[in-house]
Order: structure tokens, then sequence, then C-alpha cells
């Protein structure tokens, strides 16, 4: 007798590979923080789940060879999110079977520390907002910001002057979501400008850097 399951029928065996991905505890967090918090650095990724980046990085490849999460290179940086929006409410309902939500990571609150080339933490997260607030930075592309109105006057508050930011290949500005607080700090060449701004003036807080 001769079974009617085949492993050659596109959505039966598109399922089964979904499945077996969502079965790994390390894949399923990655994914729950990506459709929910948005966008993450292979190293912020990391740096959350507290396990080496070569083991993640395995993790990540698998995700990505599945079509589950897709990689955008922001110098010489990889960031990934989710590839399809679907995936969203397929987790929630996954969690709420199993009596969710599903757990991740608690964040660790220094008021200070660093992303990449750029600040982070709860300081970031300030002058950032700030910034928007002021009208000096506004939402462009995605999770990119561009000039606002006012942003030579914001700015130079922060001692940077536009004119000699030089984004070159890289973005200008993105905002970056800040694992301390779960909100965006500033990315892209404004922020590294920002952190050298602060480390001259003497602006910032007790921090602890990135690994």
């Amino acid at each position: 007798m001769v079974s009617w399951v085949s492993s050659d029928e596109p959505v039966l065996r598109s399922a089964v590979e979904t499945a077996r991905e969502l079965a790994d505890p390390i894949r399923l967090t990655v994914l729950q923080l990506l459709a929910h918090e948005g966008p993450h650095g292979g190293l912020q990724l990391a740096d959350i789940l507290q396990i080496a980046q070569p083991r993640l990085a395995n993790h990540l490849k698998r995700l990505h060879d599945a079509g589950l999460v897709s990689i955008e290179r922001q110098g010489r940086h990889a960031v990934y999110r989710i590839s399809d929006d679907r995936l969203r409410p397929l987790l929630d309902a996954l969690a709420e079977f199993a009596g969710g939500p599903l757990p991740t990571p608690e964040p660790l609150v220094p008021a200070f520390r660093t992303c990449y080339d750029h600040a982070a933490g709860p300081w970031a997260v300030a002058v950032l907002a700030e910034l928007r607030s002021r009208g000096a930075l506004v939402p462009s592309d995605g999770d990119r910001l561009a000039y606002g109105p006012d942003a030579a006057a914001g700015l130079a508050a922060w001692d940077i002057d536009i004119a000699a930011v030089n984004p070159g290949r890289r973005a200008l500005a993105t905002q970056c979501l800040d694992r301390t607080v779960r909100r965006p700090h500033l990315g892209g060449a404004l922020g590294a400008a920002l952190l050298e701004s602060a480390v001259r003036n003497g602006w910032l807080p007790d921090h602890t850097p990135a690994s």
C-alpha cells in the first residue's frame, strides 16, 4: 500500500521544514526577537542570548537558508530581520497554544554602553528621542532617518556639524533597536558622530562596552 503522504508535496514539505527550524530553542528565540522587537545585528543577538557568535552564526545560517530571515549588510555588519510578516502571527499562535508568551531574555540596563561604533543604552535612547522631538531627525525609509527641518541647530546642540558628517556608503542615520531598553537609539554615521562628540565633551555616564 502506497501512502498518500509525499515529501515532494510542496506545501507539506514547506510546513515540515519550517516546523523543523522552530523546534530549536535558540532559533525560536531569535525569531521571537526579530518578529517582535525588529531587526538585530549578529553581535547584538549573541549578546542578548549570551552564546558564542560562531554558534549563533550556524543557527542564523539555517534560518536564512530556510527563508525565515533576511540579511542586510551595513558596512562590515550584518543586520537580520524576519523575511515574512506572516511569521509574527504564526509565532503568536504557537505561544498561545503553549500557554505563552514565549520567554525572551531579560535586558540588562547599564546607563550607557556601545553598539558597534555608536552609543547605546538609556542615555543614547533619550538623545535620539530628543533629536526627533526637536525636528532634527525624521523617519525616512524603514528604520532609517533623514535630516529634519531643524537638523543643523538640533545636532549643533550635541556639537555635531552636519556639513562635516560624510556617511560614505553607510546609512546616514538609523533607528537601531536598543537591547537594554528595547527602544531605538541612533545608529549610522550620525550615531558614530554622536559617540565621538560625547567622548570629546565628557558627556557620557559610566558605561559598559559591547562584546
